[in-house]
């Protein structure tokens, strides 16, 4: 699809678009579940339940960056499955970054749904008789429940104008930020991969972490990072 000469993300079907739609819808349903199994059992809440949820909300930040990372740096755009519904999305993005602010809401956050529904899901064969159980069980839980707006986020961050809560919360720096995730969309996109509160992308960026990913990876593989997405840009510009 083209916009005014520049890409745009593919329309969803209604065949898509319902399924993303119950994948939102049974994403509150499932947290509640969620939630109540871990209350209803013998947990004591002291420090290592919380420093499960702290971990959980910055294990989705990482989360993100790496899916973000992965979709920027590596294969091409037209590689089965993945090259259309997660490469593609990511390679129209930089060339056409105001793009996201025109998608519906149930067609920004119907996949990152999917996935934490499928995460809430697996969770349930944790047991939480024990210590490690309790803890694991708190951590993907609440990682899932920050990851769910992840999408939601980033469409804000590119809103000149968001909600006014959604603005507090950014300028708090409770949630990714505008000003702080235009940081990515500098060429050739190469820091601040995280997405959802963007509070992995000081600490990542200061230990080279992608950058030494890319490394180890192209040593390995002989891939070269970016070569498909370098092309994408060109192609477009």
């Amino acid at each position: 699809m083209e916009i005014t000469g520049l890409p745009a993300h593919d329309e969803s079907g209604w065949g898509q678009l319902a399924f993303e739609a119950l994948c939102i819808a049974a994403a509150p349903a499932l947290i509640v579940l969620a939630g109540s199994r871990l209350l209803s059992t013998d947990v004591s809440w002291s420090w290592h339940i919380l420093s499960a949820v702290v971990c959980g909300c910055l294990f989705a930040d990482f989360g993100s960056g790496l899916v973000h990372w992965f979709a920027d740096t590596w294969f091409q755009e037209s590689m089965p499955v993945l090259g259309r519904r997660l490469l593609r999305p990511f390679r129209i993005h930089h060339v056409n970054p105001d793009d996201l602010a025109r998608r519906k809401f149930i067609d920004c956050n119907g996949d990152v749904a999917m996935v934490c529904d499928l995460v809430l899901i697996a969770i349930a064969g944790i047991p939480l008789d024990n210590f490690a159980g309790q803890w694991w069980y708190a951590m993907l839980g609440t990682s899932a429940v920050a990851a769910l707006p992840t999408n939601q986020i980033h469409q804000w961050a590119h809103m000149p104008k968001p909600p006014r809560l959604v603005e507090w919360l950014q300028d708090c720096g409770v949630i990714l930020s505008r000003a702080a995730h235009q940081r990515h969309h500098a060429p050739p996109y190469v820091e601040h991969y995280c997405i959802t509160t963007g509070w992995m992308n000081r600490p990542l960026s200061a230990i080279q972490f992608f950058r030494r990913m890319e490394t180890l990876i192209t040593a390995v593989t002989g891939l070269e990072p970016r070569q498909d997405d370098t092309r994408f840009e060109r192609a477009h510009a």
